[in-house]
């Protein structure tokens, strides 16, 4: 029995500890947010902290081992430029984000949920904390936040690897410290109005790349016209006053329609409009332009992909997350969101719609719907235009002409404009702010927001009820 009982003992001594492994990483793009996700394999503590010169982010993982086949995400339009994994010292892995400018982080750890295994988030935040510092959140090898400031750091980093090939940081890289905790101040109140800014308008010319979309009789390709047409309107869009273009592509390259999205969501668009020219097969005689919106059984799967995967869905319109919020409520705020969006989208259609009936021939003379993927984003107001038919030789020769691009950029200009004039968008609500008027009370301002009064309280550092003409709130 002694015997026995030894060669147990000697058994668990000597038998290794399973190392866990990084056996994925997701990624998502918001508004000055980048989400990363990654899928351990078991529970993991960890450490992060900022190297500044070049810019980095090193997370590393005890009780860890590299993951050989570890597919890295597309790292275009984010602040990431590479990611790097290593062990520079037994049992723990490294994780190099090399970073294109400094970024506060906040990172959390998410058990095993439905399909999903241990989750570790991190969050990148390219805009700046409280006089321009960049400020660090870090929940490390336990579930309270800890509040510190970036690393300073100056050590340099000689090792650079593609996406495709992610390698081990250089030897010189110092091991993990924990970064100095000092107090984040509170940001003092203000007495001023809130900035205006430019309303963003997302123009996406369809196709590009290796796809070409449909191709005329006399060989033009959909993915040019289209792109000329869109650079007229995004010219159209600057020299608006209050307004600025943003191009999901600006030159031949192929991008995902999913990655369009994201592209406007990161650009903080108000609106996304998709560019494109139609086609009918061994029909030559279609003509007109078209106008769409996203069908309700699009906008219903675009639902369920969202609240099935609620981590990974960046915030919607106003900083309001999916994230840890159960079933009913999620679903209501999803639907709130996406009512408001189909219901402007709508709107902006028909006007769209009405400067092209003035321009000439419409093909359908009312708003339609389809299941475009490019239209599903649930809080930014999207269309597409279908410009006219290529596959019609005399619509064809008009899409290559410069002034009749124009005269279309024009009249989708003429719709924004009229959308916008009846919508105007004059402040910025990220974060959501309160600017006290008079008459205001802070029981009156809470259930208006419908908060907590001493979380709003607390939120914005108040010792009393008394509120200031001019002051401004951040509501939680």
């Amino acid at each position: 029995m002694r015997r026995l009982l030894f060669g147990l003992v000697l058994l668990l001594v000597v038998a290794p500890i399973s190392a866990a492994t990084v056996e994925g990483i997701r990624m998502s793009q918001g508004d000055d947010t980048t989400r990363l996700v990654l899928d351990m394999s078991g529970q993991v503590e960890y450490n992060a902290f900022l190297l500044a010169n070049p810019d980095r982010l090193v997370i590393d993982i005890s009780n860890a081992k590299q993951n050989a086949n570890l597919a890295i995400p597309a790292l275009d339009q984010t602040p990431v430029r590479t990611i790097r994994q290593g062990t520079p010292q037994q049992s723990t892995l490294r994780l190099v984000l090399d970073l294109h400018q400094s970024v506060r982080f906040e990172t959390r750890r998410l058990p095993p949920h439905q399909d999903h295994p241990h989750r570790l988030v991190i969050d990148l935040f390219t805009d700046q904390g409280p006089g321009g510092t960049a400020v660090t959140t870090v929940a490390s090898k336990s579930s309270t936040s800890t509040t510190s400031t970036s690393s300073q750091a100056s050590e340099p980093s000689n090792t650079q690897a593609s996406p495709q090939t992610a390698e081990a940081p250089s030897r010189d890289e110092p091991a993990a410290q924990a970064p100095q905790i000092t107090p984040v101040a509170t940001p003092p109140r203000t007495r001023h109005s809130l900035p205006r800014r430019d309303i963003v308008i997302a123009i996406d010319p369809g196709h590009g790349g290796r796809d070409p979309g449909a191709i005329g009789p006399g060989g033009t390709r959909e993915k040019d016209v289209v792109l000329q047409i869109s650079r007229r309107l995004a010219r159209l869009v600057d020299a608006e006053p209050g307004m600025r273009a943003f191009m999901t592509r600006d030159t031949d390259t192929f991008i995902t329609l999913r990655q369009r999205i994201q592209r406007a969501r990161a650009a903080g668009a108000d609106m996304f409009i998709s560019v494109h020219a139609d086609a009918i097969a061994n029909n030559r005689n279609a003509r007109g332009s078209s106008v769409y919106i996203l069908s309700e059984r699009g906008a219903s799967s675009e639902a369920a992909r969202l609240l099935a995967d609620r981590e990974n869905a960046a915030d919607l319109h106003g900083g309001i997350s999916l994230e840890n919020k159960d079933d009913l409520l999620a679903s209501v705020l999803l639907d709130l969101s996406q009512t408001a969006s189909l219901e402007a989208s709508v709107e902006v259609a028909n006007n769209v719609l009405s400067g092209l009936k003035r321009l000439g021939h419409v093909h359908k003379r009312q708003v339609e719907s389809a299941n475009f993927v490019v239209l599903r984003s649930p809080d930014i107001p999207s269309i597409l235009v279908e410009t006219a038919f290529i596959s019609n030789p005399e619509e064809e020769r008009r899409l290559r002409d410069p002034d009749y691009q124009e005269r279309l950029a024009q009249s989708m200009m003429s719709g924004i404009r009229t959308y916008f004039q009846r919508n105007p968008i004059t402040e910025t609500v990220k974060p959501q702010q309160h600017v006290v008027s008079r008459g205001d009370t802070l029981s009156g301002i809470a259930q208006r927001y419908r908060v907590n009064m001493a979380e709003l309280k607390s939120t914005n550092n108040l010792q009393s009820n008394t509120l200031r003409v001019g002051d401004v709130l951040r509501i939680p």
